[in-house]
């Protein structure tokens, strides 16, 4: 079974409100003022991952400050996610600094959600160590899913929606919530080498790395490294429409891993966090 475990997608409305939103929402202007940002919907999504034989994809909308754009984010995810019967796996995003942000992430768990994320603590004006987000933590531990949160590298070269938040500071946030199942994006911001650290390996026990956007970061040495010491918890995803499933899925398996290895990484791994079934 292969699943993407790290997509977005975009209701029509918000692709149809680009200009509009561009102007209204910071971390969105970062990410989309240029045109040839690509926005993609639950339909485009499907199309990419039949074409590259893949089974299913954890798929969410963007994060938002608005709160009410979130809601038009989860509200058209977990209507996708319906839709396709099981193919999209759907994560619900909030801005957990907002007055209802707690509220919404509730809502969408008891519709459907799998979990919550991708959380971005800087495009929606937080840090890692905000009091909102242990609170959307602690609701998270007690509904026994996911979440998945934005981190990047400190290091190397700038990008658009490059925000300050890396292994330090994710690290803070998984001391404080060592019970949690947490995701953290792009490789943890490089996280996922200090588990060569004993006491870090420790703490991080319930800590998984997805690989978005991986081509544009590290070297495709990475995978072999990570899944050296934390095979279980690395989950390949692309970060689609900024990369293709099959683009992504011919790099990967040209890596020439262990069949175990990329087996667990291409979908057992995830498969097993979110406690999906073998077939879809």
């Amino acid at each position: 079974m292969l699943i993407d475990a790290h997509t977005h997608i975009s209701a029509p409305q918000i692709i149809a409100d680009r200009a509009r939103l561009v102007e209204r929402d910071d971390h969105f202007r970062a990410l989309y003022a240029d045109p040839r940002a690509r926005l993609a919907t639950a339909d485009s999504l499907i199309m990419s991952l039949t074409a590259a034989g893949v089974d299913a994809a954890v798929t969410f909308g963007f994060a938002f400050r608005s709160l009410d754009l979130c809601r038009l984010c989860n509200d058209y995810t977990l209507a996708c996610a319906k839709a396709y019967c099981g193919r999209l796996v759907p994560l619900a995003v909030t801005n957990p600094t907002t007055a209802d942000g707690l509220r919404e992430a509730s809502r969408c768990l008891a519709a459907g959600a799998r979990g919550l994320g991708e959380l971005m603590p800087a495009g929606q004006g937080y840090g890692l160590d905000d009091r909102g987000l242990d609170a959307l933590l602690d609701l998270a531990r007690e509904a026994a899913v996911p979440v998945l949160v934005h981190v990047n590298e400190p290091l190397g070269h700038h990008y658009p929606g490059k925000g300050p938040h890396g292994p330090v500071e994710a690290l803070r946030l998984i001391e404080r919530h060592p019970d949690n199942d947490i995701i953290l994006a792009h490789w943890g911001g490089g996280l996922c080498f200090y588990e060569l650290m004993p006491e870090v390996r420790a703490v991080c026990r319930r800590v998984y790395y997805d690989t978005a956007a991986s081509t544009y970061l590290y070297d495709d040495a990475i995978y072999a490294n990570a899944l050296g010491w934390a095979p279980g918890r690395v989950l390949w995803g692309t970060d689609y429409p900024l990369i293709a499933p099959h683009r992504a899925l011919t790099r990967v398996r040209a890596l020439a891993l262990m069949p175990s290895a990329e087996a667990d990484l291409l979908g057992r791994n995830v498969a097993s966090l979110f406690g999906l079934k073998e077939t879809v």
